[in-house]
């Protein structure tokens, strides 16, 4: 695996995985499980923190808005560092950044400290996904790749689904601290292990690094997740600016920076011509609506458990577990499904089930039982698990080799847009709702569910828009389809560049 050549001989060889390729992809996929968990493990722990550090809970959201802000921020610029630097190089960037960051929060002493923690984390988790999906699409033969991917969806979907529950777990029996010195051997062990087996599998360029790009992206994405993620607390009364302030920046900051990277074309910290093949972007536009879906509803979802219903933050966190292990388990058949059938066999009965598991939690009430929150989750989550793989594997296996990166790190960047765009809209709904109710002289339980009630119609409503849509998604195996579709790309930007 020392040099590109021989990766360009593993792709070739579709019998199976060399061990080497295989030890590689297992240590990136568990490193990044471990560092993508932490986007959602804080979640619970925020009560127990603003009593110890005697913070609102404004302030406390910080620890998770800082975090989804710095990805945004930072998710961008590893298109660069995945052209300009080597595999090695980047993973370990990454994970000495995201081991730093824990031991930073698991010492915290002051509240600003924490979130500091968490930021130097956010730096390292923003790399990995980007590193991982890169990484697969370079060593990974093309009828090969779904099964790899069913893996890497555990680590997208699963991971942050299941934090909440291993956070109420941890706080359960010890400390919040707990949560970081449990990850930090982890990390330690991933980080050298790493320094030790990882070799060089991708080209490297020395591509410039366009400064005002990195500027333009960082206003533009941290804008529009910050608007968005603030848009619950204005609901309320609660937030420190108005939302659509940091929204209309954030929108302005991206059109010129799309006008940017149009204009430097092979030097684009982003290049954005990824989207002119139409089965990356229609993918890439159903894969988004999913997370909108996964993240309202993991926010949603234990604020109705423990609001309406009563139940334990642990109670909670545990009844959103089958869902997120049947997820787990699911994707790696789903993956090797892909390999043989393609994605529209997978994708049309995902996006039903999906939709199914949203329209039966609209049913919820102030009686539910627990297993009937169960098996609607449950539902969501396996049509989730038959989405993921195979549109994250038709988008990225549809572009050109020297696309991946670029590709890999606008799936990575517009996944932290939509995570923010489901867990707003899903909030904001529940909270006007919710004061709708109150004002018209409902007792605080029944505006509560009243609340909740409306952002779960307003989800299965949006999910039949992927139910239209996955029957427009293209299949075909990953060796033909795709490679025609970039073939007809490296084409037309031949005759452009003669003209």
């Amino acid at each position: 695996m020392s040099s590109s050549a021989e990766s360009r001989s593993i792709q070739t060889d579709a019998s199976a995985l060399p061990a080497g390729v295989s030890r590689l992809i297992s240590l990136l996929v568990a490193a990044a499980f471990v560092v993508i968990l932490n986007e959602t493990i804080m979640s619970v722990a925020l009560p127990d923190l603003m009593a110890e550090f005697e913070v609102p809970a404004a302030t406390a959201q910080w620890l998770t808005t800082a975090f989804m802000l710095t990805m945004a921020v930072v998710i961008p610029i590893t298109g660069w560092l995945l052209t300009r630097l080597n595999l090695r190089t980047v993973f370990i960037i990454a994970m000495s950044t995201f081991t730093a960051g824990t031991a930073i929060a698991a010492a915290a002493t002051a509240f600003e400290m924490l979130v500091t923690g968490r930021v130097v984390q956010a730096v390292g988790t923003a790399i990995m996904m980007p590193l991982l999906m890169t990484t697969v699409l370079n060593v990974v033969p093309a009828d090969r790749r779904g099964r790899t991917m069913g893996v890497i969806s555990i680590v997208i979907a699963v991971a942050p689904a299941i934090g909440p529950t291993v956070g109420g777990v941890v706080l359960d029996a010890l400390t919040w601290r707990w949560m970081f010195l449990l990850v930090l051997p982890i990390a330690v062990l991933a980080l050298v292990l790493g320094g030790m087996m990882i070799r060089n599998v991708t080209e490297t360029k020395p591509v410039p690094l366009d400064v005002l790009s990195v500027v333009l992206s960082a206003v533009g994405f941290s804008g529009l997740i910050y608007g968005l993620s603030s848009i619950g607390e204005a609901a309320t009364g609660h937030a420190i600016i108005a939302p659509w302030i940091p929204v209309v920046i954030g929108a302005v900051a991206l059109l010129v920076f799309t006008l940017r990277q149009l204009s430097l074309k092979d030097f684009a910290l982003l290049d954005l011509r990824v989207f002119s093949v139409g089965t990356f972007t229609m993918a890439l536009l159903l894969m988004l609506i999913s997370m909108m879906s996964l993240f309202g509803t993991i926010i949603l979802l234990p604020i109705y458990m423990q609001q309406v219903l009563g139940h334990t933050t642990l109670e909670s966190g545990l009844a959103l577990l089958p869902g997120g292990l049947l997820m787990g388990v699911l994707g790696w058949f789903v993956g090797r499904a892909f390999d043989r059938i393609g994605a529209r066999p997978l994708v049309i009965p995902g996006a039903l089930l999906a939709s199914s598991g949203l329209w039966l939690m609209t049913l919820f009430a102030e009686n539910t039982q627990l297993w009937m929150i169960v098996g609607a989750h449950s539902v969501l989550t396996t049509g989730l698990a038959l989405l993921f793989s195979p549109l994250m594997t038709t988008a990225l296996g549809s572009l050109p080799p020297r696309l991946y990166p670029h590709g890999s790190a606008l799936m990575s960047t517009l996944q932290q847009v939509s995570a923010g765009a489901g867990t707003a809209l899903f909030i904001t709904v529940m909270t006007v709702a919710t004061m709708v109710g109150a004002g018209s002289g409902q007792d605080a339980v029944t505006a509560q569910m009243s609340g909740v009630h409306n952002a779960l119609v307003i989800g299965a409503m949006i999910s039949l828009v992927t139910i239209v849509g996955v029957f427009f998604l293209r299949n075909g195996a990953q060796t033909q389809a795709p490679a025609a579709e970039a073939d007809d790309l490296a084409e037309a930007e031949e005759a452009t560049e003669t003209h």
